[in-house]
């Protein structure tokens, strides 16, 4: 679904018309990327496969993570901040963009350790 303004994009998970929100989001030259999760046996491994989950979601909107000028980090155990901020570091050590960590008291299944938001900026305003 798309207007002249907006593009969205679904990841194509059934909760997605359940709860009404779509993986990401292009209004002219920014891109919103909803919080993102995924599985994984620990915190560092979770936040590599929501990066990927991000670049993925950015790709055919025209963006790639070099465009991210933010993320929002939302953990349920700020002791594990070095291992996500380790996996962080891996994809943004060069592009830096500006972002936020904190510590939640859940996410919304138990086993989800982290949830991250994007927010990318294309130079110009692409279709």
């Amino acid at each position: 679904m798309s207007s002249s303004f907006y593009t969205r994009k679904g990841s194509g998970a059934p909760w997605e018309d359940q709860v009404g929100y779509s993986r990401a989001v292009k209004a002219g030259n920014i891109i919103e990327v909803a919080g993102t999760t995924a599985t994984g046996i620990n915190a560092y491994e979770q936040t590599k496969a929501i990066i990927l989950k991000a670049k993925d979601a950015l790709q055919p909107l025209g963006a790639s993570l070099d465009h991210v000028v933010r993320t929002r980090m939302y953990c349920t155990d700020i002791s594990e901040w070095e291992a996500i901020g380790k996996a962080h570091g891996e994809f943004f050590k060069d592009i830096k963009p500006v972002t936020t960590m904190v510590e939640v008291a859940a996410l919304i299944d138990k086993e989800l350790l982290v949830e991250i938001e994007f927010t990318a900026i294309l130079p110009h305003e692409t279709n």
